[in-house]
């Protein structure tokens, strides 16, 4: 049997390092604005090593090239990565349309995968991509911003544990402040900015309530910019028992030290507002709960790095066989849902 089809049927086995040694991982495009910040912190990390990227672009290859953030960076092949035996991750950071593509590739051969956020526009090869990674024992994490915030696992862990009564009410705002440039990109999309902003938010929403019942969404452009990007965006989501509101806006001066995520049940409120620059939670509880007192409460966080857990959770799978926090099935809910909200699909 030829050795490159070997190593790809032998499925996740074959991926594990050596006990101690670092998880070699190659990047397969450069084009999605988290790039630089993921590279650098697996170039960071003590668990990772760094073989080498691989990019067609080549006028983004040689603006990059010339990048002293970049100087370390060895440059490579598509081919050369994707079938370099050693490989064990392929971190995808291409623009959205090509997402799908190219996780296709990494999965065809036998490595594991980190797949940028919004993983594209369409449901069916979306879910063909999870399956064939299920299938194959590959583990498929998501670039979704929120899952390690401290904040956000803090408003999700008193409303699981009940310490917030019965949660009727989940609210979520991303926004941003887009040139023209941004603004073009996102307007390919029917969902505009909330397509590439408001996974961050569903992600939260459905680890918290599960498959909404009914999703309703307006999609509008009210801004006077020439364009067609749906830049004022509302999304309801319906469950049994609790409704959520995700609000975004591509126009809003200061959007980053904004956007905030807030659950309301019958015995408490926990805010997440900002959650950056520094992060605040305010809570409030009837009576005390866990770690908070009766009444309203005021904390403020540390910084939260992004990427940083994200890739310290990867590699210990990768490491050990522990499972990722999110499974296959909650990529499928997340993906189905924001395309649900972004009028991509029923």
């Amino acid at each position: 049997m030829d050795r490159r089809i070997l190593l790809q049927s032998a499925g996740a086995a074959m991926l594990a390092p050596a006990a101690g040694a670092k998880v070699r991982v190659g990047m397969l495009g450069t084009g999605h604005s988290h790039f630089s910040g993921k590279y650098k912190a697996m170039l960071d990390s003590p668990a990772y090593e760094i073989v080498g990227a691989a990019e067609s672009n080549a006028a983004a290859k040689a603006a990059m090239a010339k990048d002293p953030r970049y100087a370390a960076l060895k440059w490579m092949e598509e081919d050369a990565l994707l079938h370099d035996p050693s490989i064990q991750l392929v971190v995808v950071e291409c623009r959205v349309w090509e997402a799908l593509a190219f996780g296709k590739k990494v999965i065809a051969a036998g490595k594991h995968l980190h797949l940028e956020k919004p993983a594209g526009n369409e449901w069916k090869p979306f879910k063909e991509l999870v399956e064939e990674a299920r299938r194959k024992k590959l583990l498929l994490q998501t670039g979704y911003l929120w899952r390690w915030h401290a904040g956000l696992m803090a408003a999700l862990e008193a409303a699981k544990k009940g310490w917030l009564g019965e949660v009727y009410l989940v609210r979520g705002t991303m926004n941003s402040d887009r040139g023209i440039a941004e603004r073009a990109i996102e307007a390919k999309y029917k969902g505009g900015g909330l397509f590439e902003l408001s996974g961050h938010v569903i992600d939260r929403v459905v680890e918290l309530l599960g498959r909404p019942k009914t999703v309703k969404s307006w999609l509008r452009h009210d801004t006077s910019v020439a364009d067609k990007l749906a830049d004022n965006n509302l999304a309801v989501f319906e469950f049994d028992r609790a409704l959520a509101v995700i609000a975004q806006s591509a126009k809003m001066g200061g959007s980053g030290d904004h956007r905030s995520f807030e659950i309301i049940g019958t015995d408490g409120t926990f805010i997440v507002h900002p959650e950056s620059g520094p992060p605040r939670m305010r809570i409030y509880m009837r009576k005390a709960q866990g770690p908070y007192k009766t009444g309203w409460q005021d904390m403020t966080l540390p910084s939260q790095p992004r990427f940083v857990p994200d890739f310290a959770e990867l590699a210990k799978a990768i490491q050990t066989g522990v499972a990722l926090k999110h499974s296959y099935d909650h990529e499928l809910l997340l993906h189905e849902t924001l395309l649900r909200a972004s009028g991509e699909m029923a």
